[in-house]
């Protein structure tokens, strides 16, 4: 993915979001990997805990890497939570090189609920 493109994807799945959840700020990333750990575990709540947003963030990552290989899905515990095993070491290093490779994931997720969806539902 050219530069550009990834700019654009990116910026096009923040203001998605932005409208879905009708904020006034664009979400940056952990706002983004909430969204799908929300989406994911499949339940929404009216407050989620400290503890239980950095699951779900770590539910997000799992899922996003789950397709390059990295995690792979063992299933849901009684409270209906993902959960996944690891599979092999992330090889990506340095904070911005793991950022833009969670944010392509992203972009790729988002793409995948589009097409399941014909497209993005706003209200």
């Amino acid at each position: 993915m050219e530069e550009w493109e990834f700019d654009f994807e990116w910026l096009r799945v923040r203001h998605l979001i932005k409208q879905t959840t009708r904020r006034s700020t664009l979400p940056d990333l952990n706002g983004i990997l909430l969204m799908i750990g929300i989406q994911e575990l499949g339940r929404l709540q009216q407050q989620f805990s400290k503890e239980e947003k950095q699951d779900l963030m770590h539910v997000a990552v799992c899922r996003l890497l789950s397709s390059d290989g990295y995690y792979r899905f063992l299933g849901r515990d009684e409270d209906g939570w993902p959960h996944y095993e690891v599979l092999k070491p992330l090889r990506v290093t340095g904070v911005k090189e793991q950022e833009r490779l969670l944010k392509i994931k992203a972009i790729e997720y988002f793409k995948s609920l589009e097409a399941e969806n014909g497209g993005w539902e706003e209200e």
